[in-house]
């Protein structure tokens, strides 16, 4: 009885050394998985890559501007509401383009034109002051391969994505966009 006393203790002595060794391990030993990010157009979702002819017929990318604070904007030049909220899309880059951002490396706007006329959006980006260096659209109107991937259903409409492109808020106009922008400001 002794010996089976003795050798239960043993057996309990041994697992609890074990177990207390297993804690002492580095954290390469206890696997740690991360979940993938979905792609989508949710909040917290991986933001779809958009790729389409700029103004003068050369592709642009979304992912060309990882590392920044982005808003992507969905307009057109025949669009009333659209072009109402353009100065304070106008303003928001003119305040933030050069701020210092906590994760970020900057900020831009991606903007993406639901036009048919090539000649009507380029005016509409002259007349408005839209100074930002990445406009694109495929002259599609509605069909716009861009507007159906993300979803978009009426214009203006915005995503605001992260430095690794993680969408972190939708539809942002007016004081909405300068105050979730201002959230990711780098305090002095």
């Amino acid at each position: 009885m002794k010996k089976v006393v003795f050798a239960i203790l043993m057996a309990a002595g041994i697992g609890a050394t074990y177990s207390f060794t297993m804690l002492d391990q580095p954290a390469k030993a206890q696997r740690i998985t991360a979940q993938p990010v979905k792609i989508g157009t949710a909040i917290g979702d991986e933001a779809p890559d958009i790729v389409m002819a700029g103004l003068d017929g050369k592709e642009i990318k979304l992912s060309s501007l990882r590392g920044k604070l982005v808003l992507i904007d969905f307009w057109a030049s025949w669009c009333g509401p659209c072009r109402r909220e353009n100065p304070n899309v106008v303003a928001a880059y003119e305040k933030y383009k050069k701020s210092k951002w906590k994760t970020a490396k900057g900020f831009d706007i991606f903007s993406v034109s639901l036009d048919q006329n090539v000649d009507a959006w380029k005016a509409a980006i002259e007349k408005d002051g839209l100074i930002w260096k990445n406009h694109v659209s495929d002259l599609k109107g509605w069909q716009n391969g861009a507007a159906a991937v993300y979803g978009v259903s009426s214009i203006p409409m915005s995503f605001l994505i992260d430095e690794n492109g993680i969408i972190l808020a939708k539809n942002l106009r007016g004081l909405e966009l300068h105050k979730q922008l201002d959230m990711h400001v780098k305090s002095l």
